[in-house]
């Protein structure tokens, strides 16, 4: 057996690596990329150039002498340019040596990722305007800022908050700009606008936050951007500028081969992460997932489930039988010691897609307010008023959000309703939680929305 594997940052890697373990050593194993590294974390190019850590090769999780040394043939800066799926051939370009092959398959894994967006903002071609997705821009960025005194970040979702801690933590004064009306446009807007209290509260003169606004014209000279013009016409300075508007899923050579894209966009997959040809898998950013609440079609690129979908399409290219059921959305951030959390459905979406809602949100101690290290968070739950099922959750503060958000997760792919959820037997002491945990406050709340309790309380 021969599969080629078309990428490889997270899931390519990761079934390249779970394939060579599965098939003996007479099957053949070759990874196809135009990039100039394989098995990196891109999720840890901002806390790189924060300064975490010295070198960019801590970012690597296999080097491709690695994968070499286990059976798994690497080409690196040799870009696919065609599918052939009735002769299951690929059409490679060596980037290098500018000429091009064929190369045959028996199954083809395509984990061809995603890519930056650019807005329409004008003179986007000055140097040091960056995206931030490869090693390659991880350096450039990391080299930029050991002389940038002002910088400019286009977008607030997380990487636009991570790279605004990496620059505050540099003494890089920033401005942040994000055309919707809060950070963080996948949240609800009043936990996007506590998210900008709470920042601005321990702003100590590094940086700005502007909202409802977009930057429409990038200014500069020979030596590279000196500034942005936003749409309200205010003018500032800057010597680096880090777009992050969000990405789109690769899906040419998926396109060109006539392969099923879905409503999406991305490529669509069945739960073995198979496309619409029996012998061509996708996985990662470039596919679209199921969403677990719903049973509808999502596209939320996240690594985790980069990793999970290039292990499930290995085993199935391997004559396994693995389903992956989908995703909650889940996701979680930090921007100078403010954790930002959320799964499943906001009210925003759940009120979208038809659900009669009910919420609660909750600020209490994130342990007893008696311990030195005791921190607000922020929580709110949304649950269906019919059936009482917990729907989502977001949480913001500078105590331990993830936590109770990763539990919520579990709550939702159990079916738990509030009332059953709030018999939670969490576990408690001083350090770790209050005796009644913020989690169970709110969906105690949760309940009595539902119960209609709290309108009962309210006429009396």
């Amino acid at each position: 057996m021969k599969i080629i594997i078309i990428g490889a940052v997270a899931a390519g890697a990761k079934a390249a690596a779970k394939s060579r373990r599965l098939l003996n050593d007479d099957s053949e194993i070759t990874i196809y990329t135009e990039d100039t590294h394989v098995s990196y974390s891109s999720c840890g190019i901002p806390y790189y150039i924060e300064g975490n850590f010295e070198k960019y090769e801590t970012l690597l999780v296999r080097s491709p002498e690695e994968f070499e040394a286990s059976g798994v043939r690497v080409y690196l800066k040799h870009r696919v340019i065609k599918i052939l799926p009735k002769s299951k051939q690929i059409v490679v370009f060596n980037l290098e040596k500018n000429e091009a092959f064929i190369d045959k398959y028996d199954k083809l894994i395509l984990a061809t990722g995603a890519s930056p967006t650019m807005p329409n903002i004008k003179n986007n071609w000055y140097n040091n305007i960056f995206t931030v997705r490869k090693i390659e821009d991880a350096i450039r960025i990391k080299e930029k800022i050991q002389t940038s005194k002002r910088a400019v970040i286009i977008g607030g979702g997380y990487i636009g908050l991570e790279m605004l801690e990496a620059f505050a933590k540099n003494n890089i004064y920033t401005t942040l700009i994000e055309s919707s009306s809060t950070l963080m446009p996948s949240m609800d807007e009043d936990m996007g606008r506590l998210v900008i209290e709470q920042l601005n509260l321990i702003n100590e003169y590094k940086f700005e936050i502007i909202t409802s606004e977009s930057v429409v014209e990038f200014k500069g000279d020979r030596e590279g951007i000196t500034g942005v013009i936003t749409s309200s016409g205010k003018d500032i300075d800057c010597d680096i500028a880090i777009v992050c508007t969000g990405v789109k899923p690769n899906t040419a050579l998926a396109i060109d081969a006539n392969l099923e894209i879905g409503e999406t966009g991305a490529i669509w997959v069945d739960k073995h992460m198979k496309t619409s040809d029996e012998n061509i898998y996708a996985c990662g950013d470039c596919a679209e997932m199921n969403f677990v609440i719903t049973n509808t079609p999502v596209w939320v690129p996240m690594g985790s489930t980069a990793n999970k979908t290039g292990r499930c399409a290995a085993i199935n290219v391997c004559g396994g039988d693995e389903e992956f059921p989908g995703i909650l959305s889940s996701a979680v951030t930090r921007c100078l010691k403010l954790t930002i959390s959320k799964t499943g459905l906001t009210e925003k979406a759940a009120i979208a897609l038809g659900y009669d809602i009910v919420t609660a949100t909750v600020t209490k101690y994130d342990k007893v307010g008696y311990m030195p290290d005791a921190k607000n968070i922020t929580l709110k739950l949304v649950a269906d008023k019919n059936t009482g099922k917990l729907l989502g959750g977001q949480a913001v503060g500078y105590g331990d959000t993830d936590k109770r958000i990763n539990t919520l997760t579990a709550a939702i792919l159990g079916g738990l309703t509030a009332e059953e959820f709030e018999q939670n037997d969490l576990t408690y002491a001083p350090p770790f939680s209050t005796t009644i945990d913020p989690l169970l406050n709110a969906a105690q709340i949760l309940k009595e929305h539902i119960s209609g309790a709290d309108d009962v309380l309210q006429d009396i």
